[in-house]
């Protein structure tokens, strides 16, 4: 298969997925209809799923040579090295996502960064431990360490 037809292979599905999640993005977040839309979206995209640098870097407007120095440092995953290096169609999905956001905010230089930060802040937010101690905190188990009211030296 060329890379032409396999591009417009990959950006038929991305359109498909882009229009489930925004019908499943238009219902309210505790709506079980957009789970399972959602569901199936991640789902069909997983089916996809590597991609090739060249094709990621258009559908995500930048060049093979970010693309690749995104994987190299982790921002996108590789999926395969050899014999051609392939991507992770899921990653490219997401950091989509954030490029998208991060436009809209007028913002076009270092991208690298912004993304960066943006995955590692939803990494840490989805992390089993965060949200323990954000359930601890809701239930008013924490301990406070530091209350500004009490401090005298600030008065």
């Amino acid at each position: 298969m060329t890379i032409a037809v396999e591009e417009q292979r990959v950006r038929n599905l991305w359109e498909r997925i882009e229009t489930v999640e925004d019908v499943a993005n238009s219902l309210p977040e505790g709506d079980e209809r957009r789970a399972r839309l959602l569901r199936v979206s991640n789902a069909t995209l997983a089916e996809e799923a590597t991609i090739r640098p060249v094709i990621a870097a258009k559908l995500l407007g930048l060049s093979v040579k970010t693309v690749t120095a995104w994987a190299n440092r982790g921002v996108l995953t590789i999926a395969q090295r050899e014999p051609v290096l392939m991507l992770d169609i899921e990653s490219v999905h997401e950091v989509s996502h954030l490029i998208r956001q991060l436009r809209a905010l007028g913002k076009g230089r270092d991208l690298l960064d912004e993304v960066w930060r943006r995955l590692n802040d939803q990494a840490l937010i989805e992390s089993d431990d965060f949200q323990e101690r954000l359930a601890q905190m809701r239930r008013g188990e924490g301990i406070v360490l530091y209350d500004p009211s009490t401090d005298t030296d600030r008065r």
